[in-house]
């Protein structure tokens, strides 16, 4: 059967699954309403995902105007971020093959996969270019205008042109260490390592720029955004670096190993603390505002307030203002969440393919 053929089949069957009755969408609801009223937020829209029987939704990701969910059989569904309209389904990989990022750069999304730089269309779901790399990827790769920047397990950075893609120059840290992160800006590459270093490397030459010393390894990725950089450190630490300078702004010490990276907006650091729940922190100067025990991510922040998800799977809203928590509500089968740091929406899910949009009402 053509892909066009099969690609409308699938529309159509998903166009069918989400045309559910106003029971049906109660009975299916992956929160109550009620629920939902008490937390003083409205459903947006919400869908079925077309998965097989034995397939379960694995993750959820938002970049630019996108949704996609991925299975633990590595099938991958867009959706439109605004309405939840179905864009594509596809398989990159086989089952249990690792897919390393899944990042929008323009109009099409970068992932490795396998040995293999892909290229593949937003809109579509096709891919635009496959390019082997004859090196083992540490990371997520990255890009800017003028480069892919890759990093190896052969601890360099692989410096590729964007058009050609031909490797043009590589670098690497002093002490040889293995990459785990890298960023990329129009004029600067950033990027971290296991021994805890941030190095900030020119563009378009393996020039160093500045380089900062955490105690131990940096935990996860690197959080580059407007002009600083974000790190959580294995020695208990969160560092804000100028991203310009690579001077520190600030750190927090939190006495617990960090793991994960930490979500940060305008206002605002939260960091999961293992062990001890969520920590938010002033963008501005790191100090603690509030944490919430328990609190594994957060799923979104509007107008002062943090929407926050627990390891009991219970939503807990906090005041940012106040540094105070203002109610709690049952998720109890909310199994599957992103974090989403770009606007005010809440993107939730569960094993079977359920996922919602959710939107805090305006008072």
């Amino acid at each position: 059967m053509p892909t066009k053929t099969v690609s409308a089949v699938i529309t159509i069957i998903f166009i069918a699954i989400s045309n559910l009755t106003a029971s049906e969408h109660v009975r299916n609801a992956l929160v109550w309403p009620e629920l939902l009223e008490a937390a003083k937020l409205k459903i947006v829209w919400e869908n079925q995902l077309p998965i097989k029987e034995g397939e379960k939704q694995d993750r959820l990701y938002v970049a630019g105007n996108y949704f996609y969910s991925f299975t633990d059989n590595n099938y991958i569904i867009s959706l439109n971020k605004k309405d939840g309209n179905f864009i594509f389904g596809q398989t990159y990989a086989l089952p249990g093959f690792p897919i390393l990022g899944f990042d929008l750069f323009g109009d099409e999304l970068i992932s490795i996969i396998g040995n293999n730089l892909l290229e593949i269309s937003a809109a579509s779901g096709l891919k635009v270019s496959q390019t082997p790399l004859q090196f083992g990827v540490s990371c997520p790769a990255t890009r800017n205008k003028t480069h892919f920047y890759i990093a190896g397990v052969d601890r360099r950075v692989h410096v590729f042109s964007a058009d050609k893609k031909v490797e043009m120059f590589r670098g690497s840290a002093d002490d040889n260490s293995i990459i785990n992160s890298i960023h990329a800006t129009d004029d600067k590459v950033i990027f971290s390592t296991e021994t805890g270093k941030i190095i900030a490397m020119k563009y378009d030459k393996p020039v160093q720029l500045w380089q900062f010393q955490a105690r131990s390894g940096i935990a996860d990725a690197l959080v580059l955004d407007e002009g600083a950089v974000f790190a959580a450190s294995r020695d208990t630490n969160i560092y804000a670096l100028d991203a310009q300078t690579g001077n520190l702004l600030w750190n927090y010490q939190t006495q617990a190993i960090l793991g994960k990276r930490p979500k940060v907006t305008s206002t605002t650091l939260y960091q999961y603390v293992w062990g001890k729940g969520l920590t938010a922190l002033s963008r501005t100067d790191g100090q603690l505002q509030w944490k919430v025990p328990g609190g594994l991510e957060l799923l979104s922040e509007k107008g002062g307030k943090s929407y926050v998800i627990t390891e009991d799977q219970k939503l807990v809203v906090m005041d940012n203002i106040q540094c105070k928590e203002l109610y709690t509500v049952n998720f109890s089968d909310v199994t599957r969440y992103v974090s989403n740091t770009e606007d005010s929406r809440i993107y939730i899910g569960d094993d079977s393919g359920r996922v919602a949009c959710l939107e805090p009402v305006e008072e």
